[in-house]
């Protein structure tokens, strides 16, 4: 049984182009959490929203979480299901001012973005888009990402909740709600407290491509390297000085050429990878991402990295280093093969909707990623977002639409078997 909504019902677009618009941009480098205070501006914008659906325990917390219940209408013991999406952007790419352009009906041709005319979607560089012909695609205008990641999940979830409280027909257990801050820097739920959350069973609805479901992510890891170089008045510098900056770009320049990076990988390969560098000629300080399918692997390539910068430093006596490994986050299979039913049931929710489901992994990561390993096996569900953390993201108003019905059919099938 499939569930009848008519088009003219969704809300998700008017939701979507509302949020894109408050800027949310999370940041690597604070210390407080969440890491920037505007994050709540959209969090009390939702809060406010789920407050006017009739959800009387929606609350915003001390660390930005947003929950929300939607209570169950059914005499059955059903799991509690979590649906979760976060509310921040990446830092990779500004968020402020955001202006978002609905292109009607598209066919093929170049989007060209206005405020930045170098700004150009093709389909020849954005494959997906060959399925989009007759679609309605929401761009930015050029200078901006524009936040479909993850704010398309966020607009899909809400819109999710609005039409299970307007049809009553849909049974379904408790359902609960979570919107989190800080997940584009890997915090996203450091804070949370799952005693609250008291879900059996998650999905984030952070994916790509219409119909994909991904039940398996990278594991990552954080490397920090301090470079400790000697500074001295340049002119009196002779056999003296150590310039850390010289020592980071050698150590930078030593690193494989033809593999591990994100630019020489694909599929199930994982890399290291340079994200940021900050420092004087005393110190230096360099920040990597280290990913793999693999968790032994992602020791090798830390390894390897160590190795490489021990290798550098020997070549300039005097100048000393720290070596910082922070994980982030583990491979979510190593949890949800032991679930296997959350994955079916998603899987089944997008064939009853007429949804080819691609089950794949993800080269990156997701809240769902911590929450598996905090007690809550949790796969992710597309929402649409493509071309993330850049001026050219994309999504598709009908895709989101189509997120929106695997969110209520997911909270149907549940219901029918428990």
């Amino acid at each position: 049984m499939s569930i009848q909504i008519n088009t003219q019902e969704f809300e998700v677009t008017e939701h979507f182009l509302q949020y894109v618009q408050i800027d949310t941009q999370s940041d690597p480098y604070s210390e407080s959490f969440p890491s920037t205070e505007k994050q709540k501006d959209l969090a009390n914008l939702l809060l406010k929203q789920l407050l006017e659906l009739g959800i009387k325990d929606a609350h915003l917390d001390e660390h930005g979480y947003v929950f929300a219940t939607i209570p169950s209408n059914t005499d059955k013991k059903v799991p509690t299901i979590c649906f979760c999406a976060h509310m921040d952007t990446s830092p990779d790419c500004s968020g402020f001012n955001v202006k978002p352009i609905i292109h009607k009906n598209y066919q093929g041709e170049d989007l060209i973005l206005p405020d930045d005319p170098k700004q150009i979607i093709k389909e020849s560089e954005h494959p997906d888009l060959t399925k989009q012909h007759g679609n309605d695609i929401i761009t930015a205008s050029g200078t901006t990402l524009l936040g479909a990641d993850n704010k398309a999940g966020v607009a899909a979830i809400m819109d999710a909740a609005r039409l299970l409280l307007k049809h009553p027909e849909i049974k379904h257990g408790d359902i609960r709600i979570l919107f989190t801050p800080d997940e584009e820097v890997g915090r996203g739920v450091e804070k949370l407290d799952m005693k609250k959350l008291a879900a059996d069973f998650g999905y984030t609805v952070d994916g790509e491509t219409l119909g994909s479901i991904e039940n398996e992510t990278f594991s990552a890891d954080e490397v920090i390297i301090r470079i400790q170089g000697i500074s001295i008045h340049p002119g009196f510098a002779k056999g003296k000085m150590l310039n850390a900056l010289k020592v980071a770009g050698k150590l930078l320049d030593s690193l494989p050429k033809d593999r591990l990076s994100p630019e020489t990988t694909s599929e199930r390969e994982g890399f290291i990878h340079p994200v940021a560098i900050q420092g004087t000629v005393e110190e230096v300080t360099l920040h990597f991402i280290i990913r793999d399918f693999n968790d032994d692997k992602l020791k090798d390539h830390e390894a390897e990295l160590k190795n490489i910068t021990e290798t550098v430093i020997a070549a300039y006596p005097g100048c000393t280093y720290e070596f910082i490994v922070h994980e982030q986050y583990r491979n979510m299979k190593n949890v949800l093969k032991d679930f296997p039913k959350v994955t079916e049931i998603g899987i089944e929710a997008l064939e009853r909707l007429g949804i080819n489901p691609i089950l794949r992994s993800i080269r990156g990561g997701t809240d769902g990623s911590r929450l598996s390993f905090m007690g809550l096996p949790c796969p992710n569900i597309f929402a649409g977002e493509h071309a993330f953390h850049g001026k050219q993201e994309w999504v598709s108003v009908q895709d989101m639409q189509k997120a929106v019905l695997t969110i209520m059919m997911i909270a149907k099938i549940w219901e029918e078997k428990a």
